[in-house]
């Protein structure tokens, strides 16, 4: 292995409490229940359009009421895209140790450029990013496994030379679909309907936290080295 890729939110990043902050806001504004936390972690993987239904589950998608909520919660959510956001515990060591070794890192996101790049922007993270591919980059994004392509063609490596990192089905079969070596980050926004039987996401390798994620990249980057 000679890279590794990350999904964003709730791999790399610890987005969830910028969503509970505004999903709750919005609740309070409009004198709704309040959604528990926990549930919004839940959906952060899944984007713009299931936080807002999490507050107006009654309003279908395509109607109007709801496309200007979910244009409100984006432009909220990107005025203030790191108030309460960072890494996930250990990973700065991870990035540092990668970047000691001269391993490229990099970004493969359904997440949208704009809001993507912001956040990158806000942690200082723009430079050390080796590549960056959203939905914009590609006519199909994952699970298909044109993103997945596309990012190791801009490091210039073979798709299977590099380890892909993510919290959703949708991360692992977009990996495997490009034939790289997948890890589960079981510590992530695992959906609730796939969240009871990992092992049928059939990624290669699960880990319970960054410090077993960063002993799993090194053994793959280094056989012969247990440890960073």
């Amino acid at each position: 292995m000679k890279a590794v890729l990350f999904d964003l939110d709730g791999t790399l990043i610890d987005t969830a409490a910028d969503f509970v902050r505004i999903i709750q806001n919005m609740c309070r504004e409009e004198q709704r229940d309040v959604v528990e936390a926990a549930l919004i972690r839940t959906q952060v993987s899944e984007g713009a359009r299931a936080m807002v239904k999490l507050v107006y589950p009654e309003l279908d998608v395509t109607d109007p009421i709801f496309l200007a909520h979910r244009q409100r919660f984006l432009d909220i959510y990107g005025e203030d895209i790191a108030v309460d956001t960072d890494l996930f515990e250990g990973m700065y060591p991870l990035l540092d140790a990668l970047e000691a070794k001269q391993i490229p890192w990099g970004i493969v996101t359904n997440k949208p450029r704009w809001l993507s790049e912001a956040l990158l922007k806000a942690l200082n993270l723009t430079e050390r990013c080796a590549v960056l591919v959203c939905p914009e980059d590609v006519s199909k994004t994952k699970p298909d496994p044109e993103p997945m392509y596309l990012a190791a063609k801009q490091i210039n490596l073979p798709a299977e030379t590099c380890i892909y990192v993510g919290d959703h089905p949708r991360d692992i079969d977009a990996g495997r679909n490009a034939g790289m070596y997948t890890i589960l980050a079981a510590y992530g926004y695992l959906p609730l309907e796939h969240k009871d039987d990992l092992t049928a996401w059939q990624a290669d390798c699960i880990v319970n936290d960054v410090e077993e994620l960063q002993q799993a990249v090194f053994k793959l980057l280094d056989p012969h080295q247990k440890t960073a």
